[in-house]
């Protein structure tokens, strides 16, 4: 039986997600909402760099509020856009640095008996909620990734509610990229932001 944790994370992450596709600012509220009740779910599964991750969430979810309302072109509304080599190339590293750290702290400090992939997914989490905040299109694909690496972890560790909101993630990935990637190709926002002529992230 779904605890009432369970339920209320499955309802915050799939709206959030799904205003994220839309590029809606009410995605972030909502996020922060749906990462404090992740942080208690996930200590009681003894998932610890998620919970970590989870507190993360919560902080740049508070840049990302303010970067997609004034961190575009003057201080204007922000737009889609494609992350460029030099920083596609530095989260790549900053991924793989991540995962080894986490993954040794978590072998050396706590019970884990998930370390490496617990902590990848959490570095490839990391990096595509960055990439979020940014509005680069490509962090549907991360999101992707490490979405298919939570669903048998969380299967594993028998959160089956959770698992199956993180499928519903998939879908909703797939839209964003669809939805984004259509956007950025006619020049516009998606429906819910203001229309500007050039994107200024990255």
């Amino acid at each position: 039986m779904p605890s009432g944790m369970e339920v209320f994370g499955f309802l915050t992450g799939a709206a959030c997600v799904a205003l994220l596709v839309r590029e809606n600012i009410w995605n972030w509220p909502i996020g922060i909402a749906n990462n404090l009740v992740f942080i208690a779910l996930f200590y009681r599964a003894g998932l610890y760099a998620d919970v970590g991750l989870q507190a993360f969430y919560v902080a740049i979810s508070i840049y990302g509020w303010w970067s997609w309302l004034h961190g575009g072109r003057d201080h204007g509304a922000l737009t889609v856009s494609r992350i460029r080599l030099p920083a596609a190339i530095s989260l790549a590293l900053a991924v793989a640095a991540t995962t080894a750290v986490l993954a040794w702290l978590l072998r050396h400090f706590t019970n884990s008996t998930v370390p490496v992939l617990d902590s990848l997914i959490t570095a490839l989490s990391l990096a595509a909620q960055f990439m979020m905040t940014r509005k680069w299109l490509e962090n549907w694909l991360v999101w992707i990734a490490a979405n298919c690496l939570s669903v048998g972890l969380l299967i594993y560790k028998g959160l089956y509610v959770t698992s199956g909101l993180y499928l519903v993630y998939q879908v909703l990935c797939v839209l964003g990229w669809v939805a984004w990637r259509r956007a950025l190709r006619a020049g516009i926002a998606v429906p819910g932001q203001p229309v500007e002529a050039t994107s200024s992230a990255g």
